[in-house]
């Protein structure tokens, strides 16, 4: 895949991740041609839209979600929208990566695998969310159910998870979010367990920002374009 390919491939795929996320939640969102939007307020953390093409406007993304109350966010994927004068402010700025498929997984340490039962998704949820209950909240069993969403955590010696991602399919790429590293684990331990235990048959996309990017680059990585998040007062 060419890189405008693989940058079309993480923005269609980090839209089905956030649909399979609030259809967990009992919610649906609509694919318009130009992009993805939740009528009703979507979990939190998750956007209310999100551009899918270039050429998507500022019509496309607020004409499909609820504005009568402070909270909405716009995810710009291709990083062209002003929606300063709608009433939003520009929340982070992030690249949008990628990784080649066939590259080897670097070398790690822990026991990586798939979670499987909603305790073990319990876990998980908590030791993502720093202990966090209500953060926690968000991940509920019924992600478990999704064929296209896979739960990686990763296991000390001892039991204790030291981090975890999600992966989530949409055939052509594998996108991967939420990564984390609990305690004094490197960041590094986690990217390349989570790359150990992801499909090495297509590419890897998602998004990282700030300190956050520098390891996934060091994990064969490379930055496709750029994105914003903006929120509405």
């Amino acid at each position: 895949m060419i890189i405008n390919d693989v940058l079309g491939g993480a923005v269609r795929n980090n839209a089905d991740w956030c649909e399979a996320m609030c259809r967990a939640h009992g919610l649906s969102g609509t694919f318009g041609p130009r992009a993805w939007t939740s009528a009703a307020r979507t979990p939190l953390y998750y956007p209310d839209a999100v551009t899918l093409t270039e050429d998507a406007d500022v019509e496309d993304v607020l004409s499909g979600i609820d504005r009568t109350t402070p909270g909405a966010s716009v995810k710009d994927s291709y990083a062209r929208l002003d929606l300063a004068a709608h009433g939003f402010h520009l929340l982070f700025e992030a690249q949008w990566i990628a990784r080649p498929a066939g590259l080897p997984a670097p070398r790690t340490s822990g026991d990586w695998r798939p979670v499987r039962t909603p305790d073990e998704l319990a876990a998980w949820a908590l030791a993502w969310s720093g202990d966090d209950a209500d953060d926690a909240a968000l991940f509920r069993p019924e992600l478990l159910a999704d064929p296209a969403t896979t739960i990686v955590a990763g296991y000390a010696d001892d039991g204790r998870i030291i981090g975890g991602a999600v992966l989530s399919d949409s055939g052509a790429v594998t996108g991967l979010s939420n990564l984390f590293a609990t305690g004094d684990t490197d960041p590094s331990v986690t990217w390349a367990g989570v790359l150990a235990a992801a499909p090495a048959d297509r590419p890897l996309v998602g998004y990282e920002s700030g300190d956050d990017l520098p390891p996934a680059l060091a994990a064969g990585f490379t930055a496709t374009g750029p994105l914003r998040v903006w929120l509405g007062a």
